[in-house]
């Protein structure tokens, strides 16, 4: 039980230490060094990296989660994980497999000095679409994390 706790453990960090160091870090760091557009290329390039790290901790971590809800107990507490992961899995893979390759197809838009306003509009919300789906499966990553921490104390 205490190699299956661990591995659960290791991917709730993983994925959000990836998160985090992404998003607070990485990202702002290569926009400011970075032109835009060579800016643009790397956090492309960073990009399938980061959701194949979410894919494989959730995956793994959503199925952990479950096990714990029937194997251990407080269950309420487990369960709330699991979901909690489920739901931040299923907001990644549509992050990454949906909004991710659109975003690609026009991301060149934000590098052009007088860009078409339809299609400026459109990068605009898809990465406003992209922030928000991944801040929310940061939010559902904290909540699971938390609610393991709850099953894992004592006290509950």
């Amino acid at each position: 039980m205490a190699i299956t706790l661990f591995v659960y453990l290791l991917c709730l960090v993983a994925w959000l230490g990836g998160m985090i160091f992404f998003s607070i870090f990485t990202a702002p760091v290569i926009f400011t060094v970075l032109p835009v557009g060579e800016a643009g290329k790397v956090v492309s390039g960073i990009f399938p990296r980061y959701y194949l790290l979410g894919y494989g901790a959730g995956i793994i971590g959503v199925i952990l989660a479950f096990y714990f809800t029937i194997a251990r107990s407080p269950r309420l507490c487990w369960g709330l994980a699991a979901i909690a992961l489920a739901i931040a899995l299923v907001l990644t893979f549509y992050a990454g497999a949906i909004v991710r390759p659109k975003v690609d197809a026009i991301r060149t838009v934000a590098e052009e000095a007088n860009p078409d306003h339809e299609r400026k509009a459109e990068f605009d919300r898809l990465h406003r679409l992209s922030v928000a789906l991944n801040g929310a499966v940061m939010v559902l990553n904290l909540l699971a994390l938390l609610s393991s921490a709850a099953a894992l104390s004592p006290n509950v």
